[in-house]
């Protein structure tokens, strides 16, 4: 708990002057002498405990005031809450690099080990959708709370030869906000081939290269939402290898940003990572980790990196629970207002009941 007016909490120098107060007065009126013709007429009318029951009443409205003093400081508490229902989007890359075996028993059956025991974990009110990326990005699983499909949408990961990080990103946030969807042939291959209108040069087609197609960036920048605003959803990306095709991820992360969809990156594999005899040759599988911590940075989220099968399956407990629970500052002053407030009513209360006063 913290205080956003903490020097008003000097206030609290009134208790003891008070306390004080309270004896001195207590001891004014044992000095004063009150004659009856017999103690047996008194003690009867004062009860058994009513030595103690005096000082009930005035220890209840002190404890008010000091509440009261505490509410004044504007006390904020970090308060635990369950998540909003939200919608969760898990990008896998499905690259033939996926195979290489420096996490056994190799990179792709430990990521789905990892991913499915993930998708056990989250609780019944987050919805799950599956994209794969590899040369290119489909949805194989759509939003659905069904543990089951989910389960074997990851079972029947398909590996291809590519790398389409971007693509896999942008498929990823059309499924998270169909409202706000691209047109990811426009973004991939221009307004000219949505038209049909590609024109022959010689044998081959004008364009312009995947790598340049523009992002769906900031066409729409009149709608822009603070980084991190989305509230109803975030993606999960995971790769183990470099983009070799298709859009920048960081330029598809500023989209992202600017509709408030946070993104949370996993680098999976080592450094030294290789496939060995694929297709009669050998090659090395090394992550851009780079692109996938300026992805996270730019969007919001968090990037996560991995070398070995538990360390992705304490990332995705710890994804679990951020996506179970929200932790937030809330000032916590109405709620001591209240507790005083109930405490001088059952003072007055007891005085009534005990004292007639």
């Amino acid at each position: 708990m913290h205080f956003i007016w903490p020097e008003l909490l000097w206030l609290l120098l009134i208790i003891p002057v008070l306390v004080m107060g309270y004896i001195r007065a207590l001891r004014r009126k044992r000095t004063e002498a009150v004659l009856y013709s017999s103690l047996q007429l008194i003690r009867p009318a004062l009860g058994p405990g009513n030595k103690f029951r005096r000082h009930i009443p005035p220890a209840l409205l002190l404890l008010a005031i000091s509440l009261v003093i505490f509410g004044t400081a504007r006390p904020s508490a970090r308060i635990t809450l369950p998540a909003d229902y939200l919608t969760l989007v898990l990008a896998m890359d499905v690259s033939r690099s996926m195979l290489a075996e420096d996490v056994p028993p190799s990179r792709i059956v430990a990521a789905q080990q990892a991913a499915k025991s993930f998708l056990q974990e989250l609780p019944d009110h987050v919805r799950v959708a599956i994209v794969s990326f590899a040369g290119n990005a489909q949805l194989v699983q759509g939003v659905t709370d069904q543990k089951e499909a989910l389960m074997t949408a990851i079972d029947n990961f398909q590996l291809q030869r590519g790398t389409a990080t971007g693509s896999g990103l942008l498929v990823a946030l059309n499924t998270l906000m169909p409202e706000s969807a691209v047109d990811l042939e426009t973004v991939l291959y221009g307004a000219e081939f949505k038209s049909g209108s590609l024109v022959a040069q010689g044998s081959a087609l004008t364009g312009r290269a995947l790598d340049q197609r523009p992002a769906p960036a900031a066409a729409d920048a009149a709608k822009t939402m603070p980084v991190g605003s989305y509230t109803a959803g975030a993606v999960i990306l995971l790769s183990d290898g470099r983009r070799t095709i298709g859009p920048d991820p960081v330029e598809v992360a500023k989209w992202a940003a600017s509709k408030g969809v946070r993104v949370y990156t996993v680098a999976f594999g080592t450094p030294n990572g290789f496939i060995p005899g694929l297709e009669g040759f050998s090659f090395y599988a090394r992550v851009d980790e780079e692109s996938l911590q300026k992805v996270a940075e730019t969007t919001g989220g968090e990037f996560f990196r991995a070398t070995n099968a538990n360390e992705l399956a304490t990332i995705y407990q710890h994804l679990s629970s951020k996506f179970t629970i929200e932790r937030r500052d809330t000032e916590v002053s109405a709620l001591l207002a209240a507790m005083a407030a109930l405490l001088v009513l059952l003072a007055m209360g007891l005085s009534l009941k005990w004292f007639r006063r």
